[in-house]
């Protein structure tokens, strides 16, 4: 039901560890009438979390409960500790990443909610890059793959193999 009272613990919830990025599903859109979505992003130590992306729906909020997150927004980068926010809006080329030598985690409110389910099809079919071209034309997102080993010699990342 939209709009009753509901506690979400912080551990159980489902969740998929994408090698470096996990994503674990805090609110679907569905329990709040499509305006947005959260999800947990535990992110490894010098791990970059995406390739270079552009989102055409939705607008992200990180919100670093612990560690450092780095992000490049545009041509700007970012460094955020806990307590900060990071806005990535859409129509914006961006990626983020742990620019620590100790874990990061985030919470990303989605706005408007829906893309919370790419993560659910990216894990469905993960190894599949096939499949995750579909994917991500399904969701309008746009993703530079080869923007990957620039990105990681550039802040000393890792990125796993897919």
């Amino acid at each position: 039901m939209i709009g009753a009272p509901n506690i979400i613990k912080p551990i159980g919830s489902e969740s998929f560890d994408f090698g470096g990025l996990a994503v674990q599903w805090k609110i679907d859109g569905d329990t709040t009438g499509g305006r947005f979505s959260v999800v947990h992003h535990p992110i490894a130590p010098r791990a970059l979390a995406a390739p270079l992306h552009y989102h055409h729906q939705e607008d992200e909020y990180s919100y670093v409960l612990k560690g450092t997150l780095g992000a490049l927004l545009g041509d700007e980068v970012a460094l955020a500790q806990p307590g900060d926010w990071v806005f990535k809006p859409r129509h914006q080329w961006h990626t983020f990443w742990n620019a620590g030598d100790e874990p990061c985690e985030i919470i990303e409110v989605i706005s408007p909610s829906g893309f919370e389910n790419y993560f659910r099809e990216v894990a469905a079919a993960w190894g599949d890059m096939a499949a995750f071209a579909r994917i991500n034309s399904s969701y309008r997102l746009d993703m530079q793959f080869e923007s990957v080993p620039g990105l990681c010699a550039r802040f000393g990342l890792t990125f796993p193999s897919l």
